[in-house]
């Protein structure tokens, strides 16, 4: 027969849950908020980053969105919906310090894993998310001349006018027919020209 832990064991399992070992490098959680609430989850954490100068402890805040077209009385327009509703990922260390933080953030229903113990996902589950979480640091920003490497507009020059980081594309404007037209292209269709 099992016997029910006393005052002072459930007061040590409880302490025993909540030490978090500090990490040597970052990793991705992820936290449930309430539904709906999941950029102002972000924003909130944020704001919270920013005001107890911890940016380099919880270095990112995501709520993973895709463009998605939908058509609504024989109209089409792109929205963007959320991927993971009711969720909101985090690239951080964890210790005792983050983990308060983040769990006592307004509209976060807890960390995903058992109890109070966060599980960091494995870079198969990044992979198999089909996020791309690593940050390529890229040379290219909006009003830049580049020239277009390959592709159907190969050689063709123009300017940048839109920068997706999250789809890893820019939206050049090059002329044809005497006519600036914009055309998306991946990151490494193209060239910055000096």
């Amino acid at each position: 027969m099992q016997t029910e832990p006393n005052m002072e064991q459930k007061a040590e399992i409880r302490n025993e849950s909540r030490h978090h070992e500090p990490q040597d490098a970052p990793c991705w959680y992820v936290i449930h908020t309430y539904s709906g609430y999941e950029n102002k989850v972000k924003a909130n954490i944020e704001k919270i980053i920013e005001n107890r100068n911890m940016q380099d402890q919880i270095l990112e805040v995501s709520v993973p969105v895709q463009d998605v077209i939908e058509s609504k009385n024989g109209v089409k327009k792109t929205v963007s919906r959320k991927v993971y509703p009711g969720y909101v990922l985090l690239n951080m260390f964890m210790n005792d310090d983050t983990w308060y933080v983040v769990r006592n953030t307004t509209g976060v229903t807890s960390f995903v894993g058992p109890g109070s113990k966060p599980i960091p996902l494995t870079d198969e589950e990044i992979k198999n998310m089909g996020i791309n979480m690593s940050k390529e640091r890229i040379d290219l920003a909006i009003g830049d001349f580049v020239r277009i490497r390959t592709g159907s507009f190969e050689n063709s020059t123009g300017f940048i006018k839109d920068v997706n980081i999250q789809k890893q594309t820019v939206v050049v404007g090059i002329t044809i027919f005497g006519r600036e037209t914009p055309v998306e292209l991946d990151f490494a269709q193209v060239q910055k020209m000096s």
